[in-house]
């Protein structure tokens, strides 16, 4: 895959389109078995976790996943819950402003990561009401998985 991440434009494509009508409990399992089912065919070392205001509903980590991954979980996880965007989004957003997300937001470092893997779970003019996250991967493979994830399950 390209290591290009992409455009702020293109993050926000994205959000638009990976949209629910509504997001129960059934929706988080059926996204995150669908997630251990994607990580298994490529044996990635990762941890996913899904919630829904706060609530956890979903949460696996795979062969070679490590604790470090659920603290990840943890500072991306607050990064959607603050802004309402990906992870990915709020890094890419400081970038093209010639910034860094650290030095726009001054949040401690140890609670808040904008790194690729987390995104909003998104319900149509409702808006973010919770969280998919990813970790284990590089940044940019860790926000594929959960794109293509979110894809597959709002295509089926």
């Amino acid at each position: 895959m390209a290591d290009t991440p992409p455009s702020l434009a293109e993050l926000a494509a994205e959000e638009a389109e990976l949209q629910f009508a509504g997001f129960t409990n059934d929706h988080a399992w059926a996204l995150g078995t669908a997630l251990v089912e994607a990580g298994r065919r490529e044996s990635a070392p990762i941890a996913i976790d899904i919630s829904r205001n706060h609530h956890q509903l979903f949460h696996a980590a795979l062969p070679g996943a490590t604790p470090d991954n659920d603290a990840w979980i943890q500072r991306k996880r607050r990064v959607v819950d603050r802004f309402g965007h990906s992870t990915l989004y709020m890094r890419q957003s400081s970038i093209e402003r010639g910034t860094t997300f650290e030095a726009d937001f001054g949040l401690d470092p140890d609670r808040y990561a904008a790194h690729g893997g987390g995104f909003p779970i998104l319900v149509r003019s409702v808006g973010p009401i919770g969280v998919v996250v990813v970790s284990g991967l590089p940044q940019l493979d860790d926000h594929r998985m959960v794109v293509a994830a979110l894809r597959a399950q709002l295509a089926g």
